[in-house]
């Protein structure tokens, strides 16, 4: 069983990524459970989405507390409890423009991608859901990149072609790297 927690600030979409990766999970042939926590509730305070995928019924109905991914979409928000929550070996992947070695003194995989620039590159603003799917997906390999691309195509409030290529080019950025370090 896969199991993914999701952390961000309130308004920036990590219910949403979510929602999305869990769509596309089963869209893939997965079973897959979606929860989400909320701190105050408001804009601005923690959030965390969890989800699981499988290819069996999950009957499991309690929190996430060693989680193989983890997904950051604040670097303000990367704290030893939040690492912690993920087990050894999990991948991290955090929207920060700082590169890889930044984060050595956590004991897990962390990836940067700088959602934030990618976002802003694709006429996105500071919205950076779609970039930081692509980027996650990638790095965990699966979802397939169609199948992501498919879900935030259907999803997609506004600026759906710009949302699929901000997705795309974190998923390109990340894949590339994720190759030059396995030659």
């Amino acid at each position: 069983m896969l199991e993914i927690v999701i952390l961000g600030r309130g308004g920036q979409g990590a219910q949403t990524a979510g929602n999305q990766l869990a769509r596309a999970l089963f869209d893939e042939g997965l079973f897959v459970q979606v929860f989400a926590t909320y701190g105050g509730a408001r804009r601005g305070t923690p959030v965390a989405s969890s989800l699981r995928a499988d290819a069996r019924p999950i009957r499991l109905r309690s929190d996430i507390t060693q989680a193989d991914a983890l997904l950051c979409f604040d670097e303000s928000l990367l704290t030893q409890a939040f690492v912690e929550r993920g087990r050894e070996g999990a991948l991290v992947v955090v929207n920060s423009p700082r590169e890889t070695d930044a984060f050595e003194q956590w004991a897990r995989r962390i990836l940067p991608v700088d959602g934030k620039a990618i976002a802003q590159r694709n006429d996105m603003g500071k919205v950076v859901n779609s970039a930081l799917l692509g980027a996650f997906t990638a790095a965990l390999g699966q979802p397939s990149l169609e199948a992501m691309c498919a879900v935030i195509e259907a999803t997609a409030p506004t600026k759906v072609a710009q949302n699929i290529a901000a997705c795309r080019e974190a998923h390109g950025l990340i894949a590339g790297q994720l190759e030059e370090a396995t030659i």
